[in-house]
């Protein structure tokens, strides 16, 4: 047995890291050198050189401490094999004995000879085995010889292999293996005989021993899975989408941090508004949301029709799961209704559309927008065809607004950096006077703009002033005849401290400014005379957008994300609140309805589920990445970025109890089933366990978990409360013995049919199917399994959400998938009841609350079981299944309770 995992796992891995440290980091170091000396001369050409040598770079490094970590997995298993050599050697040798499960003689004989074509020699094909380019005919010839010599002591576990090479492979799929009454000699043979002029295709065919297992590869690293021992026939396990689905419920936050002119009032009495990929109809006085869901990345501008119906909404690029860039759009959809009207522009903005306005004079007919590429193209597109009518070349510079003159639709008004421009459109053609500052102090930013009631053009800027705009006659005597009339600045009106981030007109000609830095919203008179003020709290951040509603209050959204309604009178009150930066921590409340979320923002806010509203926020000194609560549900655990973590009490909001473990950041926070225990995963590679006391408010340090090569990810407790399952950063799956005073589980075969509380572990035998072919270990952030283990919720690197059924221990499980993250979606979680899903998005800083809908009860904790069969004869050799997640691929030949071949083999190659 040490030969096999000698030959495939210190043989393959040792190569590799001498073809690393040999060929691949010099060559590429002296390129990457030689490339720097280069653009030192082409920098206009390779802007970026340096990032990308130092992104190879990085990339090298990891691909060397997988290896290393490989390699010290693989040792690790052949010192446990080589303590069970010689009782396995008996057990081969005797031939005989009651307590022993014999292979048979035909399988004991199998020699290397008989998997070869004919024509084939032995010294050809051990010619070829573990040749890797670029490593030493020296070296290759010691492995090959000391590998010959431990063949022939255990002749019965041949291995052919084909050069290793970094290109797709071949799939073998089920229908290769029909025949299920081969002999394994025949089995071998064909295995062997597969194809011998494809240089890409590799495999090895290993006898295991009767306990059943399966092998995952990440990023070339081998994952053993146990299968459990209720599983006798692993093929005929059924993997089928899961009877729930999820139904969008709620939609928390807003996105105000870095856009503008993004909150209108609707005569339904609802409040529309954006964030990631989602626009939200917010009734304010039923508090209940609606959600336009048609955009496939997120949404960054909004206006809205004449007709107070129809609303147009763009969206920026984005990228698909492959890396390519997608094509921003503009949407014109019913808000009654929710139904797409028309899709304007597809393929032909540039990276994303960051305004949109439609016109006023002809009832909307047209509609005006500017895409995000350099020169920022400034288009007008007939809203009923969806046809471009004009389009030209606005600026270089950030483009913050466009309105059409509600008056004529033939001018269109621009503003954003140091400029402001007016543009008439006339035969589909564009001319444009830039506004004339003259006397006045040039602003670095012209913020917004509105209409007067007489025409004049009103801007706020970045120098706290309102300026208005008139048309002067030419001026003949001093330009000549030639001259054209110009825009001019007819008054400065200084308004606030800081940026004026909006303007609002009202009913009668009086105007509505929001302020910047001093966070107040002024009321001018039409001839711009102040006439009431107020400011909102700072915790909200500064003003970006009003709406009126109706006259009577206003609508305010905030620079941090937050949405409040009220009036002069009666101050302000938030309706809409959220983070304002990327978050990670995610936590549900284990009786009640209630959630805790932290982030890079420093919040830790705890949500009520059912009135979809924030109860408590408090900011700490350092940003939250992960909570958990106590199971008596009094109090709840944040950590933190720097080895720091801090237990609050939920009612007062206090600290209640800290601690610090390393100065890494911390990953996970988990009290064991009965709250005794609370196990701290850290990046420093340590799980930390405490003991709890007092209700939670009490902890002393038990000991420490110290065998991962990595950082923690993931962790889970057994449902007694004794025992550990963790995940690292290296793809690890290590099992931990915390009654016996954390004590690292070195056989893991013994925990295959451990029970555990919770599933958040994201490699493990029962999740393996949530893993997708061709990802590289990093693109599942998250997962969790629901109280009733019917179903597993994942979060994934490209804004979804997937649930599947549990347990989904087969590859290509099928799944459903729901989309409207804007980002990668960091954290998922049941509620206590199981009757909703909780996500949260990264850079979209959004969270989504989704109804767990359908389902029978009592349906899924018999899966395994229905699966099981009863057979009891004697053991043949089978293939195992595997699954592939990136280049290395090696199917398995292993023994299984039936004498036929029970799976497929599957190989994949890289995703790239």
């Amino acid at each position: 047995m040490s030969s096999v995992l000698g030959v495939s796992g210190v043989c393959v891995l040792t190569s590799w890291a001498n073809r690393l440290n040999r060929t691949k980091i010099l060559g590429d170091f002296k390129i990457l050198c030689t490339s720097a000396l280069v653009s030192t001369d082409s920098s206009a050409e390779f802007p970026d050189r340096a990032s990308m040598m130092e992104v190879r770079l990085q990339a090298q490094e990891d691909e060397i401490t997988l290896l290393k970590s490989s390699l010290a997995d693989a040792l690790r298993r052949i010192h446990l094999h080589d303590q069970l050599l010689p009782l396995l050697k008996q057990q081969l040798i005797a031939g005989g004995g009651q307590d022993r499960v014999p292979l048979p003689r035909r399988v004991q004989s199998l020699h290397l000879e008989d998997a070869l074509l004919s024509g084939q020699s032995v010294q050809g094909i051990r010619a070829k085995l573990y040749r890797i380019p670029g490593m030493e005919e020296e070296e290759q010839e010691e492995d090959e010889e000391g590998r010959g010599e431990q063949e022939k002591d255990l002749g019965w576990t041949p291995s052919v292999e084909e050069p290793i090479q970094p290109t797709t492979i071949r799939s073998l799929q089920k229908e290769d293996f029909q025949d299920r009454s081969c002999s394994p000699e025949e089995t071998c043979a064909a295995l062997a005989s597969v194809r011998t002029s494809d240089q890409n295709l590799i495999f090895l065919c290993c006898v295991c021993f009767p306990e059943q297992s399966i092998k995952m590869f990440i990023r070339g690293r081998p994952i053993t899975m146990y299968i459990p021992s209720n599983i006798q026939n692993y093929e005929d396990l059924k993997m089928e989408p899961p009877s729930e689905r999820l139904q969008l419920d709620w939609v928390y936050g807003y996105r105000g941090r870095d856009c503008r002119a993004n909150l209108y009032f609707l005569p339904t009495g609802e409040a529309v508004y954006f964030i990631a990929c989602v626009v939200v109809l917010y009734h304010i006085n039923n508090c209940t949301q609606r959600h336009y869901r048609k955009h496939t990345d997120c949404v960054r501008c909004l206006t809205l029709h004449p007709d107070k119906v129809r609303v147009a909404s763009g969206q920026t690029a984005g990228v698909d799961k492959d890396g390519k860039p997608l094509q921003p759009c503009v949407h014109i959809w019913d808000s009654v209704t929710l139904v797409t009207l028309q899709q304007i522009g597809l393929g032909t903005f540039q990276r994303g559309v960051g305004s949109v306005a439609f016109s006023f004079a002809d009832s909307g007919a047209f509609l005006c927008v500017i895409d995000d590429s350099n020169e920022h193209m400034l288009s007008v597109w007939d809203c009923n065809k969806g046809t471009k009518h004009a389009e030209v070349k606005s600026t270089n510079e950030a483009v913050f607004a466009v309105e059409f003159n509600p008056i004529d639709s033939t001018n269109i008004i621009t503003c954003g950096k140091s400029h402001v421009y007016f543009w008439t459109l006339s035969a589909g053609q564009f001319t444009k006077k830039q506004g004339i500052f003259g006397k006045y102090k040039k602003p670095k930013f012209i913020q917004c703009f509105v209409f007067s009631l007489t025409g004049d053009v009103l801007t706020g800027d970045s120098e706290g002033n309102i300026l208005t705009w008139g048309k002067s006659a030419a001026d003949i005597k001093t330009l000549g005849k030639g001259a054209k009339e110009t825009f001019q600045i007819m008054r400065q009106t200084r308004a606030h401290e800081g940026s004026v981030f909006t303007l609002c007109t009202l009913q009668g000609g009086a105007l509505l400014s929001g302020g910047g830095k001093d966070r107040k919203i002024i009321r001018w008179s039409a001839d711009l005379a102040p006439e009431r003020e107020c400011e909102i709290p700072e915790k909200f951040g500064a003003v970006r957008t009003i709406a009126d509603m109706n006259g009577k209050e206003l609508l305010v959204g905030t620079t941090r994300n937050a949405i409040l309604r009220g009036t002069f009178s009666n101050g302000f009150v938030a309706i809409v609140q959220g983070h304002v930066d990327e978050m990670w921590g995610l936590a549900t409340h284990p009786s009640q309805n209630i959630f805790l979320t932290c982030g890079h923002d420093r919040q830790v806010c705890l949500w009520n589920t059912e009135e979809h509203k924030l109860d408590w926020c408090i900011i700490l000194e350092e940003y939250g990445l992960c909570a958990g609560f106590c199971p008596n549900g009094s109090v709840v655990s944040v950590g933190l970025s720097s080895g720091r973590w801090v237990v609050l009490d939920l009612l007062t909001r206090e600290v209640v109890s800290e601690s610090i473990d390393g100065n890494e950041q911390l990953s996970v926070m988990r009290y064991s089933p009965d709250g005794s225990f609370l196990a701290v995963g850290s990046h420093d590679n340590f799980i930390y366990i405490y003991n709890v006391t007092e209700s939670g408010r009490r902890y002393i340090r038990f000991g420490k978990c110290n065998g991962h090569s990595s950082f923690i990810t993931h962790l889970d407790w057994s449902k007694d409360g004794k025992y550990i399952m963790s995940n690292s950063g290296d793809y690890e799956i290590l099992y931990w013995d915390i009654a016996a005073g954390c004590k690292l589980l070195r056989n893991r075969f013994e925990s295959k049919d451990r029970e555990w509380a919770s599933y958040t572990c994201v490699l493990g035998f029962h999740v393996m199917g949530v893993w997708l072919e061709g990802s590289d270990g990093t693109d599942i952030n998250a997962l969790c399994r629901s109280h009733s283990e019917r179903v597993v919720a994942v979060a994934d690197d490209f804004c979804k959400v997937h649930l599947f059924q549990y347990p989904c221990p087969k590859p290509k499980a099928p799944s459903h998938k729901y989309d409207g993250h804007g980002s990668h979606v960091t954290n998922v979680c049941f509620t206590h009841s199981d009757s909703h899903l909780l996500s949260i998005g990264g850079k979209d800083t959004c969270i989504f609350q989704w109804k767990v809908i359908g389902g029978e009860v009592g349906e899924s904790k018999e899966r395994l079981a229905s699966a099981s069969s009863t057979s009891t004869s004697s053991p043949e050799p089978e293939i195992c299944a595997v699954l592939y997640v990136d280049e290395m691929h090696i199917p398995q030949l292993c023994p299984g309770p039936g004498n036929r071949l029970e799976n497929s083999i599957s190989a994949v190659g890289p995703s790239n």
